[in-house]
């Protein structure tokens, strides 16, 4: 008799993640790729990717689950059978392994958010609103007009003797403030140091402001992998900031938590990674509403649908 096995997928606006756990919350398989704006394509290699490091002979994944902004969507194309918002999942994902957690911030590509956690469960949370300064886009963009890889910026952020001011409350503005400590020669580990520091202070005056913030501290998402920005947030905050390895995947690892503990359990087949799925946006008339809903089809046939307000714009699956 096979091992029971559960997925999780993580679909962001930059990046989709993909775990496989087993029963005590180990690993088995995972994946971290770009989402490049085409959430299907995206969760179908992850999929295949999953589906090359996964034992299919020793284990069988009997639930699944879905979160991230696509998380309806790609929930409907793999037959989830949970599918909850980000902040419940980093937020199941991080006490799970991390059970004394108090405070979780977590900066990914283009949002960012913070979570405060008691005994064990998410108590309130914040995430950016208005703008992506400050994020891992804001830092990738930063680092190509500096002819950096973003990947280097830690190492080179933790040799400067200090951090450069940076004005990072805005992207524009951090821009031309960038340009200007260029131009009065300005070292250039010096002014990444700074931009690290700005993404710090920026997170904790704005993502994080009003929040108490407390120890055990968790930070995670892309930019958890930037030790310069660790070094700041640690400097700002004056206490140690944990980052997990497997930071990049609490999103996933969380879900994929859930759908162990719905114990709702049916057979999962990695054949979806091949079948062909299209998305159509229908406005329904039938009201003055007018509600723009989405039709999800795999291989031409209806599987899901949503966005009605009302039951005249139910569409029903055939």
């Amino acid at each position: 008799m096979k091992k029971k096995a559960y997925l999780g997928i993580d679909i962001g606006s930059i990046s989709t993640k993909g775990v496989i756990i087993d029963e005590k919350n180990d690993f088995l398989a995972e994946c971290y790729l770009w989402t490049e704006g085409n959430p299907t394509k995206a969760t179908k290699e992850v999929l295949h990717s999953l589906q090359e490091q996964f034992d299919g002979q020793e284990y069988e994944i009997v639930s699944s689950g879905t979160t991230g902004s696509a998380r309806k969507l790609v929930g409907s194309m793999i037959g989830a059978q949970v599918v909850k918002n980000e902040i419940t999942a980093h937020a199941v994902g991080t006490t799970t392994l991390h059970p004394e957690v108090r405070t979780i911030l977590e900066i990914g590509g283009q949002d960012s958010k913070i979570i405060c956690v008691e005994n064990g469960v998410a108590v309130d949370y914040a995430m950016n609103t208005l703008c992506a300064a400050g994020t891992g886009a804001f830092l990738s963009s930063q680092a190509h007009r500096l002819g950096v890889e973003v990947e280097e910026f830690g190492e080179i952020a933790l040799k400067a003797e200090k951090a450069a001011p940076i004005a990072a409350r805005c992207t524009v503005f951090a821009e031309s403030d960038l340009v200007h400590k260029l131009q009065v020669g300005c070292p250039k580990e010096e002014i990444i140091a700074g931009l690290c520091k700005a993404v710090a202070g920026n997170y904790l005056n704005n993502v994080a402001k009003g929040k108490k913030i407390i120890p055990p501290v968790v930070f995670q998402g892309g930019v958890s992998k930037n030790a310069g920005v660790v070094k700041m947030f640690e400097e700002e905050l004056g206490m140690p900031v944990m980052v997990d390895e497997k930071g990049h995947l609490m999103g996933a690892f969380g879900i994929a938590v859930l759908a162990k503990e719905s114990q709702d359990e049916r057979e999962f087949s990695f054949d979806v990674a091949d079948m062909e799925f299209k998305t159509r946006e229908v406005t329904c008339g039938k009201c003055a509403n007018h509600c723009e809903i989405i039709c999800v089809y795999r291989d031409g046939k209806l599987i899901d649908s949503w966005g009605n307000r009302c039951d005249n714009g139910a569409i029903r699956n055939q």
